[in-house]
């Protein structure tokens, strides 16, 4: 990742201070428009999930049919509840029910965290198909650019090393002690990096962007095979929930490890593109 941008300054007992350029311009571009899209479409997908607030496996998905998650209201709209299979949750006040009081409303998801802020179904899809079309585009880009310039191949590509259970069990301790990559070990991802990136870039998004083109009846009727495929409408529904969710895991980690590996020098990094190193004496 780093380039012939580098330069060091060394000083007599302290560390060397090397800054190098971590993120091209094309990474630091497309990040920050799927910062902007991933953002919307969430809250897009939260109004549109709150038409219909719950899930289910197969052809078909209607009121009366098992579901394997929902979130709603009982005991006469009072007290929300989300329902994982049998395990039922109070969550008064966010899900199902938002707000106390005289001014609780029964809802889904509560309207701080949806677009538009009130229940619109129609104007929900749009946001939602928009930001969703600008998302796949903005990725094609990323994706084009990252095979062209070798970047996958050469900073994500785990090596057999990394993916042995040894070297795995190690980076998961070091992480869960907070210790960070520093020196020359800091120029490259870290093998839990890579296989997130990986994971969310070849598995996670491609199933999102199929699992949407199946959820769409006009879809449905051109490629009835997207059906098949995923077991009908609502198990695509389904794994489309699951995905989001599990993006949105992927987000709350990775800004965690940027504000415990070094907030400024990161951000600094997905700004301007470089990145700050200092390696102590012994590391050289």
């Amino acid at each position: 990742m780093a380039t012939l941008d580098d330069h060091s300054q060394a000083t007599p007992t302290g560390p060397t201070i090397t800054v190098i350029r971590r993120h091209s311009l094309a990474t630091r571009i497309t990040h920050w428009i799927n910062v902007l899209c991933l953002s919307l479409l969430l809250m897009s997908g939260l109004q549109i999930f709150n038409a219909h607030p719950a899930l289910y496996w197969g052809q078909y998905g209607a009121d009366a049919d098992p579901s394997w998650l929902s979130i709603g209201a009982v005991d006469g709209g009072t007290r929300g509840v989300l329902r994982i299979g049998n395990l039922q949750i109070t969550t008064t006040g966010v899900l199902g029910v938002s707000g106390t009081g005289d001014d609780a409303t029964e809802r889904g998801f509560p309207s701080w965290i949806t677009i538009p802020s009130y229940q619109d179904l129609a104007t929900g899809r749009r946001w939602h198909l928009f930001f969703a079309w600008l998302f796949v585009i903005n990725g094609s880009i990323y994706a084009l650019i990252g095979f062209l310039s070798g970047h996958f191949r050469r900073d994500l590509a785990p090596s057999g090393e990394e993916i042995s259970p040894h070297h795995l069990g190690q980076e998961i301790a070091d992480h869960a002690r907070l210790r960070f990559p520093k020196g020359e070990k800091a120029r490259r991802y870290n093998v839990l990096q890579k296989l997130a990136y990986l994971i969310v870039i070849f598995i996670l998004l491609p199933l999102m962007f199929a699992t949407g083109l199946t959820m769409s009846p006009a879809m449905d009727a051109g490629y009835p095979f997207l059906l098949d495929l995923f077991g009908g409408r609502q198990t695509a529904r389904s794994i489309h929930f699951i995905c989001a969710w599990s993006i949105v895991l992927f987000v709350f980690v990775h800004i965690a490890m940027v504000i415990l590996s070094g907030l400024w020098n990161n951000m600094r990094s997905m700004i301007t593109g470089r990145y700050v190193i200092e390696t102590e004496r012994d590391d050289r």
